[in-house]
Protein backbone atom coordinates (compact mmCIF):
# COMPACT_ATOMS: atom_id res chain seq x y z
CA UNK A 1 0.00 0.00 0.00
CA UNK A 2 1.41 3.33 -1.33
CA UNK A 3 0.12 5.59 2.04
CA UNK A 4 -1.46 4.01 5.08
CA UNK A 5 -3.31 5.14 8.18
CA UNK A 6 0.12 5.39 10.24
CA UNK A 7 2.36 6.88 7.61
CA UNK A 8 2.47 10.80 7.79
CA UNK A 9 1.24 13.42 4.95
CA UNK A 10 4.03 14.39 2.76
CA UNK A 11 3.31 18.48 2.39
CA UNK A 12 4.47 19.94 -0.92
CA UNK A 13 6.01 22.86 1.65
CA UNK A 14 7.65 22.12 5.59
CA UNK A 15 9.02 25.03 6.61
CA UNK A 16 11.53 23.80 9.10
CA UNK A 17 12.85 26.62 11.52
CA UNK A 18 14.08 25.49 15.01
CA UNK A 19 15.38 26.37 18.29
CA UNK A 20 18.16 29.01 16.83
CA UNK A 21 14.71 31.12 14.63
CA UNK A 22 12.86 31.05 18.46
CA UNK A 23 15.71 32.47 20.24
CA UNK A 24 16.40 34.95 18.02
CA UNK A 25 12.78 35.87 17.94
CA UNK A 26 12.65 36.19 21.66
CA UNK A 27 15.28 38.28 21.54
CA UNK A 28 13.74 41.15 19.81
CA UNK A 29 10.62 40.68 21.23
CA UNK A 30 12.02 41.09 24.94
CA UNK A 31 14.58 43.75 23.49
CA UNK A 32 11.43 45.88 22.50
CA UNK A 33 12.47 47.00 19.21
CA UNK A 34 10.05 45.23 16.65
CA UNK A 35 10.34 47.78 13.89
CA UNK A 36 12.98 47.48 11.00
CA UNK A 37 16.12 48.10 13.36
CA UNK A 38 19.33 46.15 14.07
CA UNK A 39 17.81 42.54 13.08
CA UNK A 40 16.49 43.87 9.62
CA UNK A 41 20.38 45.27 8.75
CA UNK A 42 21.76 41.68 9.55
CA UNK A 43 18.87 40.48 7.20
CA UNK A 44 19.92 42.96 4.69
CA UNK A 45 23.87 41.69 4.96
CA UNK A 46 22.90 37.95 4.35
CA UNK A 47 21.09 39.65 1.47
CA UNK A 48 23.36 41.03 -0.10
CA UNK A 49 25.95 38.52 0.67
CA UNK A 50 23.48 36.17 -1.11
CA UNK A 51 23.30 37.48 -4.12
CA UNK A 52 26.91 38.56 -4.43
CA UNK A 53 25.71 42.46 -4.82
CA UNK A 54 26.70 45.47 -2.99
CA UNK A 55 23.26 46.28 -1.67
CA UNK A 56 20.16 44.42 -0.25
CA UNK A 57 17.04 46.69 0.81
CA UNK A 58 14.78 44.83 2.71
CA UNK A 59 10.98 45.67 2.25
CA UNK A 60 7.84 44.14 3.74
CA UNK A 61 6.75 41.33 0.88
CA UNK A 62 8.17 40.15 -2.09
CA UNK A 63 5.08 41.94 -4.07
CA UNK A 64 6.31 45.28 -2.64
CA UNK A 65 9.49 44.60 -3.49
CA UNK A 66 8.36 44.15 -7.40
CA UNK A 67 6.52 47.54 -7.07
CA UNK A 68 9.39 48.59 -5.86
CA UNK A 69 12.08 47.57 -8.33
CA UNK A 70 10.04 49.00 -10.93
CA UNK A 71 9.85 52.17 -9.13
CA UNK A 72 13.31 52.70 -9.41
CA UNK A 73 12.97 51.62 -13.21
CA UNK A 74 11.19 54.98 -13.27
CA UNK A 75 8.34 52.79 -15.29
CA UNK A 76 4.91 54.09 -15.92
CA UNK A 77 2.25 54.57 -18.19
CA UNK A 78 3.63 53.99 -21.85
CA UNK A 79 6.03 51.84 -21.24
CA UNK A 80 6.29 48.18 -22.01
CA UNK A 81 7.98 45.16 -19.60
CA UNK A 82 8.69 41.59 -21.30
CA UNK A 83 7.86 39.13 -18.42
CA UNK A 84 6.74 35.68 -18.47
CA UNK A 85 3.16 34.48 -18.81
CA UNK A 86 4.01 31.09 -16.48
CA UNK A 87 4.37 32.83 -12.76
CA UNK A 88 2.53 34.20 -9.97
CA UNK A 89 0.10 37.11 -10.48
CA UNK A 90 2.56 39.23 -8.18
CA UNK A 91 4.63 39.52 -11.30
CA UNK A 92 2.07 41.35 -13.59
CA UNK A 93 0.21 42.68 -10.54
CA UNK A 94 3.42 44.86 -10.15
CA UNK A 95 3.63 45.93 -13.66
CA UNK A 96 0.06 47.12 -13.76
CA UNK A 97 0.23 48.55 -10.73
CA UNK A 98 3.10 50.92 -12.44
CA UNK A 99 0.40 51.33 -15.17
CA UNK A 100 2.76 49.96 -17.79
CA UNK A 101 2.02 47.45 -20.25
CA UNK A 102 2.73 43.54 -19.57
CA UNK A 103 4.35 41.69 -22.88
CA UNK A 104 4.64 38.07 -22.34
CA UNK A 105 7.19 35.99 -24.24
CA UNK A 106 7.17 32.37 -24.41
CA UNK A 107 9.35 29.97 -22.06
CA UNK A 108 11.87 27.02 -22.82
CA UNK A 109 11.82 23.51 -21.56
CA UNK A 110 13.31 25.26 -18.46
CA UNK A 111 10.29 26.62 -17.31
CA UNK A 112 12.06 30.27 -18.22
CA UNK A 113 11.65 32.82 -20.95
CA UNK A 114 13.53 31.78 -23.83
CA UNK A 115 15.48 34.34 -24.74
CA UNK A 116 14.98 34.44 -28.42
CA UNK A 117 10.92 35.49 -27.59
CA UNK A 118 11.91 38.11 -25.67
CA UNK A 119 14.60 39.06 -28.69
CA UNK A 120 11.50 39.12 -31.06
CA UNK A 121 9.15 41.07 -28.47
CA UNK A 122 11.38 44.30 -27.98
CA UNK A 123 10.06 47.08 -29.62
CA UNK A 124 10.21 50.91 -28.97
CA UNK A 125 8.17 51.14 -25.96
CA UNK A 126 10.09 48.06 -24.31
CA UNK A 127 12.16 49.59 -21.18
CA UNK A 128 12.40 46.78 -18.46
CA UNK A 129 13.36 43.03 -19.08
CA UNK A 130 11.27 41.20 -16.41
CA UNK A 131 12.54 37.49 -16.44
CA UNK A 132 11.34 35.01 -13.75
CA UNK A 133 13.55 32.61 -12.29
CA UNK A 134 10.78 29.82 -12.06
CA UNK A 135 10.70 27.07 -9.54
CA UNK A 136 14.63 27.71 -8.79
CA UNK A 137 16.21 27.88 -11.83
CA UNK A 138 17.12 31.11 -13.14
CA UNK A 139 16.65 32.10 -16.61
CA UNK A 140 19.16 32.38 -19.51
CA UNK A 141 20.61 35.67 -17.97
CA UNK A 142 23.83 35.62 -19.95
CA UNK A 143 21.47 35.87 -23.31
CA UNK A 144 19.17 38.04 -21.58
CA UNK A 145 21.58 40.32 -20.56
CA UNK A 146 23.24 40.88 -24.19
CA UNK A 147 19.61 41.78 -25.29
CA UNK A 148 19.32 44.64 -22.82
CA UNK A 149 22.29 45.70 -23.20
CA UNK A 150 22.03 45.50 -27.45
CA UNK A 151 18.99 47.49 -27.00
CA UNK A 152 19.67 49.50 -23.99
CA UNK A 153 17.39 48.29 -21.48
CA UNK A 154 16.79 47.62 -17.81
CA UNK A 155 16.56 44.68 -16.01
CA UNK A 156 14.46 43.12 -12.98
CA UNK A 157 15.27 39.73 -12.34
CA UNK A 158 11.86 38.11 -10.46
CA UNK A 159 14.03 35.83 -8.04
CA UNK A 160 11.37 35.09 -5.76
CA UNK A 161 11.83 31.70 -6.27
CA UNK A 162 15.69 31.65 -6.62
CA UNK A 163 17.61 32.32 -3.26
CA UNK A 164 21.03 31.44 -3.72
CA UNK A 165 20.79 30.25 -7.44
CA UNK A 166 23.49 30.57 -10.33
CA UNK A 167 24.69 30.69 -13.79
CA UNK A 168 28.24 30.65 -14.61
CA UNK A 169 29.64 32.26 -11.39
CA UNK A 170 26.77 34.95 -11.07
CA UNK A 171 24.32 34.95 -8.49
CA UNK A 172 20.26 35.15 -9.20
CA UNK A 173 20.07 39.09 -8.21
CA UNK A 174 22.77 40.70 -9.73
CA UNK A 175 22.45 40.84 -13.36
CA UNK A 176 20.23 43.89 -12.65
CA UNK A 177 17.99 44.96 -9.85
CA UNK A 178 16.82 41.28 -8.21
CA UNK A 179 13.56 41.01 -6.09
CA UNK A 180 13.48 38.26 -3.67
CA UNK A 181 10.14 36.69 -1.43
CA UNK A 182 10.64 35.26 2.08
CA UNK A 183 6.95 34.26 1.67
CA UNK A 184 6.09 31.08 3.88
CA UNK A 185 6.85 28.80 1.26
CA UNK A 186 9.88 29.65 -0.07
CA UNK A 187 13.50 28.00 0.23
CA UNK A 188 14.18 30.68 2.95
CA UNK A 189 11.18 32.30 4.84
CA UNK A 190 10.61 35.09 7.09
CA UNK A 191 6.52 34.53 6.90
CA UNK A 192 6.21 37.60 4.95
CA UNK A 193 9.48 40.09 3.85
CA UNK A 194 10.57 40.27 0.81
CA UNK A 195 14.70 42.57 -0.52
CA UNK A 196 15.69 44.29 -3.47
CA UNK A 197 19.48 43.52 -4.69
CA UNK A 198 21.29 46.01 -6.30
CA UNK A 199 25.37 47.18 -7.17
CA UNK A 200 23.70 50.93 -7.50
CA UNK A 201 24.47 52.77 -4.38
CA UNK A 202 21.67 55.35 -6.00
CA UNK A 203 19.35 52.86 -6.17
CA UNK A 204 19.50 51.52 -2.97
CA UNK A 205 19.21 55.10 -1.39
CA UNK A 206 16.53 55.86 -3.48
CA UNK A 207 14.43 52.58 -2.08
CA UNK A 208 15.38 53.25 1.77
CA UNK A 209 13.96 56.65 0.97
CA UNK A 210 11.21 55.53 -0.48
CA UNK A 211 10.23 52.03 1.73
CA UNK A 212 10.51 54.77 5.45
CA UNK A 213 7.67 57.46 4.07
CA UNK A 214 9.78 59.73 2.02
CA UNK A 215 12.72 59.68 5.04
CA UNK A 216 16.07 59.52 5.13
CA UNK A 217 15.90 61.32 8.89
CA UNK A 218 12.99 61.61 11.05
CA UNK A 219 10.53 63.95 9.56
CA UNK A 220 12.93 65.04 6.90
CA UNK A 221 10.50 64.27 3.90
CA UNK A 222 12.12 63.73 0.80
CA UNK A 223 10.13 62.35 -1.57
CA UNK A 224 6.21 60.79 -1.70
CA UNK A 225 6.97 57.49 0.06
CA UNK A 226 5.14 54.05 1.22
CA UNK A 227 5.71 51.77 4.22
CA UNK A 228 7.34 49.49 2.76
CA UNK A 229 9.75 48.41 5.38
CA UNK A 230 10.39 44.92 6.89
CA UNK A 231 9.98 44.23 10.80
CA UNK A 232 12.47 43.05 13.14
CA UNK A 233 10.75 40.15 14.16
CA UNK A 234 10.06 39.06 10.25
CA UNK A 235 14.26 39.35 9.59
CA UNK A 236 14.93 37.26 12.87
CA UNK A 237 12.78 34.46 11.34
CA UNK A 238 14.76 34.45 8.13
CA UNK A 239 18.09 35.18 9.86
CA UNK A 240 19.45 31.52 10.88
CA UNK A 241 17.76 30.20 7.83
CA UNK A 242 19.58 33.00 5.67
CA UNK A 243 22.67 31.11 7.76
CA UNK A 244 22.08 27.75 6.60
CA UNK A 245 20.92 28.62 3.10
CA UNK A 246 23.93 26.31 1.66
CA UNK A 247 22.49 23.06 3.43
CA UNK A 248 18.99 23.85 2.70
CA UNK A 249 19.64 23.72 -1.22
CA UNK A 250 22.21 21.03 -0.87
CA UNK A 251 19.01 19.03 0.48
CA UNK A 252 16.70 19.67 -1.97
CA UNK A 253 18.99 19.74 -4.17
CA UNK A 254 19.88 15.77 -3.21
CA UNK A 255 16.08 15.02 -3.01
CA UNK A 256 15.68 16.46 -6.70
CA UNK A 257 18.26 13.87 -7.98
CA UNK A 258 16.34 11.21 -6.03
CA UNK A 259 13.55 11.83 -7.72
CA UNK A 260 15.02 12.27 -10.72
CA UNK A 261 16.55 8.62 -10.51
CA UNK A 262 13.13 7.16 -9.55
CA UNK A 263 11.01 8.70 -12.00
CA UNK A 264 13.44 9.01 -15.01
CA UNK A 265 12.33 5.50 -16.44
CA UNK A 266 8.93 5.78 -16.97
CA UNK A 267 8.48 7.55 -20.24
CA UNK A 268 5.05 9.07 -19.29
CA UNK A 269 7.04 11.58 -16.96
CA UNK A 270 9.23 14.41 -17.81
CA UNK A 271 11.48 15.16 -15.18
CA UNK A 272 13.22 18.67 -14.96
CA UNK A 273 16.69 19.00 -16.30
CA UNK A 274 19.03 21.51 -15.53
CA UNK A 275 20.89 23.62 -18.13
CA UNK A 276 24.77 23.58 -18.17
CA UNK A 277 26.38 26.11 -16.02
CA UNK A 278 23.25 27.25 -14.21
CA UNK A 279 22.36 25.82 -10.51
CA UNK A 280 19.08 24.86 -9.60
CA UNK A 281 18.26 25.29 -5.67
CA UNK A 282 14.66 23.77 -6.51
CA UNK A 283 12.00 25.76 -4.99
CA UNK A 284 9.80 23.20 -6.45
CA UNK A 285 10.35 19.84 -8.09
CA UNK A 286 7.99 20.21 -11.67
CA UNK A 287 7.03 17.39 -13.92
CA UNK A 288 5.01 17.22 -16.75
CA UNK A 289 2.23 14.51 -17.10
CA UNK A 290 1.28 12.89 -20.52
CA UNK A 291 -0.44 15.67 -22.41
CA UNK A 292 -4.26 14.63 -22.14
CA UNK A 293 -4.05 13.20 -19.03
CA UNK A 294 -6.76 14.52 -16.11
CA UNK A 295 -4.24 16.12 -13.53
CA UNK A 296 -6.98 16.54 -11.35
CA UNK A 297 -7.64 13.10 -11.27
CA UNK A 298 -3.65 12.50 -10.57
CA UNK A 299 -3.43 15.39 -8.12
CA UNK A 300 -6.53 13.27 -5.67
CA UNK A 301 -4.96 10.20 -6.23
CA UNK A 302 -2.05 11.29 -4.99
CA UNK A 303 -3.75 13.03 -1.98
CA UNK A 304 -5.52 9.64 -0.72
CA UNK A 305 -1.86 8.15 -0.99
CA UNK A 306 -0.79 11.05 1.61
CA UNK A 307 1.30 12.89 -0.68
CA UNK A 308 0.50 16.81 -1.34
CA UNK A 309 1.10 18.35 -4.70
CA UNK A 310 1.23 21.54 -5.97
CA UNK A 311 -0.09 23.24 -9.46
CA UNK A 312 2.26 26.21 -10.55
CA UNK A 313 0.59 27.50 -12.67
CA UNK A 314 -2.86 26.03 -13.81
CA UNK A 315 -3.55 28.91 -16.04
CA UNK A 316 -1.26 31.29 -18.06
CA UNK A 317 -1.03 34.45 -16.01
CA UNK A 318 -3.21 36.71 -18.00
CA UNK A 319 -5.93 33.69 -18.33
CA UNK A 320 -7.66 35.10 -15.19
CA UNK A 321 -10.98 37.05 -15.14
CA UNK A 322 -9.25 40.42 -13.50
CA UNK A 323 -6.98 40.25 -16.40
CA UNK A 324 -8.78 39.32 -19.86
CA UNK A 325 -10.49 42.19 -20.59
CA UNK A 326 -7.37 45.02 -18.72
CA UNK A 327 -5.93 47.28 -21.36
CA UNK A 328 -2.49 46.87 -19.59
CA UNK A 329 -1.86 43.86 -21.44
CA UNK A 330 -0.86 42.20 -24.41
CA UNK A 331 -1.71 38.35 -24.95
CA UNK A 332 0.81 37.58 -26.81
CA UNK A 333 1.15 34.11 -28.55
CA UNK A 334 3.12 31.32 -26.07
CA UNK A 335 2.19 27.95 -27.13
CA UNK A 336 5.11 26.19 -25.29
CA UNK A 337 3.89 28.13 -21.75
CA UNK A 338 0.66 27.15 -22.34
CA UNK A 339 1.16 23.40 -23.10
CA UNK A 340 3.24 23.31 -19.53
CA UNK A 341 0.15 25.18 -17.71
CA UNK A 342 -1.79 21.96 -18.63
CA UNK A 343 0.72 19.70 -18.04
CA UNK A 344 2.88 20.86 -14.91
CA UNK A 345 2.90 19.04 -11.46
CA UNK A 346 5.01 19.93 -8.78
CA UNK A 347 6.14 17.22 -6.08
CA UNK A 348 7.44 17.93 -2.50
CA UNK A 349 10.83 18.14 -2.22
CA UNK A 350 11.39 20.28 0.56
CA UNK A 351 14.62 19.41 3.08
CA UNK A 352 12.30 17.62 5.53
CA UNK A 353 11.66 14.38 3.42
CA UNK A 354 14.18 11.33 3.82
CA UNK A 355 14.23 8.41 1.43
CA UNK A 356 11.37 7.06 2.61
CA UNK A 357 9.07 9.85 1.97
CA UNK A 358 10.72 10.13 -1.53
CA UNK A 359 10.24 6.80 -2.58
CA UNK A 360 6.72 7.31 -1.73
CA UNK A 361 6.67 10.55 -3.70
CA UNK A 362 7.27 8.53 -6.35
CA UNK A 363 5.13 5.46 -6.37
CA UNK A 364 2.47 7.19 -5.68
CA UNK A 365 2.58 9.60 -8.96
CA UNK A 366 2.89 6.43 -10.94
CA UNK A 367 0.39 4.65 -9.55
CA UNK A 368 -1.80 7.88 -10.10
CA UNK A 369 -0.92 7.35 -13.62
CA UNK A 370 -1.32 3.35 -14.11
Amino acid sequence: MIGSPSQSRIRISQPVLGAEVESLVLSVLRGGHLAQGTMVARFEELCAEMAQTRHAVAVCNGTVALEAALALCDIGPGDEVITSPFTFAATLNAILSRGATARFADIGADFCVAPESVAALVGPRTTVLMPVHLYGLMADMTAISEIATRNKLAIVEDAAQAHGAMQGSRHAGSFGVGVFSFYATKNVTSGEGGCVTTDDEVLADQLRVLRNQGMRSRYEYLAIGHNWRMTDIAAAVAIPQMRRLDHINARRCANASALTKLLASDPRITVPRVPLERAHVWHQYTVLLPEGVDRTAVVAAMSDAGVDTGVYYPRLVWDHEAYRDHPGLIRDDTPFAAAVSRRCLSLPVHPGLDESDLERVAAALVAALS
